[in-house]
């Protein structure tokens, strides 16, 4: 593990700011263009429900495909070989899209996006679980993951105030993306530590890859093992739900519930912002009691179901922020810090990036279905609110699974 120190500064401290900043970034463009559907459709022409929400799936398509992939040429190439490329196809989509004339052209944009973003996350997650100690792993998780809630309240913020309310053109929002995200790319080239290992630390990796032949059956068993496959399925639940409200809150806050101009973003923003205090404070306390890492997932993901319940059910504005308020500090990104550290806890210790990669591509993979499905719903029911209860019917369901699965594991 890295803790060599620069200025004063540790490396592991470096990585958490850049990488809060990465998915800072990576949030601010991808609720970007749900949050001024109507005022893409001006450019590109009126498109209907499913087809708008085919635009997030065709990102998240090429997101999820590149998972795994990316996650063995992190292990192969490392990650600044992997992570440059990417951001640097990312700032390209993101530029096509800005200039986009009609839909396939941003479905198209999506798709690169998405292909440029899949690079990041075994980067990402390789080097948190190789760099910083065990022991501050869920709280500097959950500043890492504070990057995801910024952007997406920065995104709909700005998207809600400047395009909305004072008029600026909706492409401005991708260039200014695009320039965040060269940004990036430096700040990845200059302080990723990612060239040759010294001798004796080969020569280590060598004796434990010769280990690792030897027990190879034990680390398959660990890796599809049933904790591991529960996990798979609790973030398919925990990522189907967020991104359900990322696609399609600020239309159903518009459409269904009366919002305009400012106070849809100022409204859809919250479930971002109040997840910051929520995930730094639950991190710390899952930290300190890493013995209960499985109650607080299984306890936060049933608060979360509950929230987003008392959200879409609200009789009145007030109650409906409450459910909104509430559901960012319990839900998605509170949880997943913590339920990161469980998989860095079970998971195979000799290819972080591979088993980070296949854990993403089934939480991602709920990305890819939510958006439509939930267009599809609501164009056959006439409202988004079934939707909403799809998603969390997924999330009890999934939580009961992973209940199981552990407590079985635990009498064993």
């Amino acid at each position: 593990m890295t803790t060599s120190k620069t200025s004063g500064i540790q490396y592991w401290h470096k990585i958490v700011v850049l990488l809060c900043l990465g998915w800072m970034v990576m949030w601010i463009y991808r609720p970007v263009l749900t949050a001024i559907f109507p005022e893409v459709q001006a450019t590109i022409g009126p498109q209907s429900n499913t087809a708008l929400g085919l635009i997030a799936s065709c990102y998240f398509f090429a997101y999820t495909a590149m998972q795994i992939p990316a996650g063995m040429l992190v292990d192969r190439f490392g990650k600044k070989a992997v992570v440059i490329p990417g951001f640097t196809l990312f700032a390209i989509a993101a530029l096509l899209i800005g200039n986009a004339t009609d839909i396939t052209m941003i479905y198209a944009g999506s798709l690169l996006a998405g292909l440029g973003c899949g690079s990041y996350y075994g980067s990402a997650w390789s080097l948190s679980a190789e760099n910083i100690p065990s022991e501050h792993r869920s709280f500097a998780s959950a500043i890492i993951n504070t990057g995801s809630a910024l952007g997406m309240g920065i995104s709909l913020l700005a998207t809600s105030f400047f395009v909305k309310s004072w008029g600026m053109p909706w492409e401005y929002m991708l260039y200014i993306i695009a320039a965040l995200l060269l940004c990036l790319v430096a700040g990845f080239a200059i302080i990723i530590k990612d060239g040759p290992k010294a001798k004796p630390v080969q020569e280590a990796k060598k004796a434990e890859e010769t280990a690792a032949v030897a027990d190879v059956s034990a680390k398959k068993h660990s890796f599809f093992s049933g904790q591991m496959i529960a996990s798979y399925i609790m973030y398919f639940a925990t990522c189907y739900g967020y991104y359900m409200i990322v696609s399609w809150l600020p239309n159903f806050l518009e459409t269904e519930r009366g919002f305009t101009g400012g106070s849809i973003g100022s409204a859809s923003s919250l479930v971002a912002f109040a997840a910051i205090p929520g995930a730094l404070i639950i991190a710390k306390f899952a930290d300190k009691f890493r013995s209960k890492r499985l109650l607080f997932i299984i306890v936060l993901e049933i608060i979360a179901a509950f929230t987003l319940l008392t959200a879409v059910q609200a009789a009145t504005v007030s109650l409906l922020l409450a459910g909104l308020i509430f559901y960012g500090l319990f839900g998605k990104l509170t949880v997943e810090p913590i339920l990161i550290s469980h998989v860095s806890d079970t998971a195979p210790k000799t290819n972080y990036g591979t088993t980070f990669g296949v854990f993403n591509f089934f939480g991602m993979s709920s990305s890819v279905i939510a958006p439509p499905l939930t267009g599809y719903l609501a164009d056959v029911t006439g409202t988004k609110i079934t939707g909403f209860y799809v998603a969390i019917a997924i999330l009890l369901v999934a939580t009961a699974i992973f209940f199981i699965t552990n407590m079985r594991k635990k009498s064993n």
